[in-house]
């Protein structure tokens, strides 16, 4: 199992764990649903890890909406 260190994604995601949380969820489900993975790792590793490793290497990330 790959180990991500957290304060590397949080601050590369604008220190906000909920976001990141946010971000790796819709991102695992994209996954889940077929889509290609932005990283190369074993065909057998978990969902979440090729998540965190993704936002780690800025493969992925979340844009703010504006306010109307």
């Amino acid at each position: 199992m790959a180990y991500v260190i957290l304060e590397k994604l949080l601050k590369s995601n604008q220190d906000s764990i909920y976001k990141l949380v946010i971000l790796a969820s819709r991102r695992a489900l994209e996954l889940g649903a077929g889509s290609e993975r932005l990283v190369s790792m074993p065909p057998d590793a978990k969902l979440t890890s090729v998540v965190l490793e993704e936002i780690r290497e800025g493969k992925i990330a979340y844009k703010l909406k504006k306010k109307q």
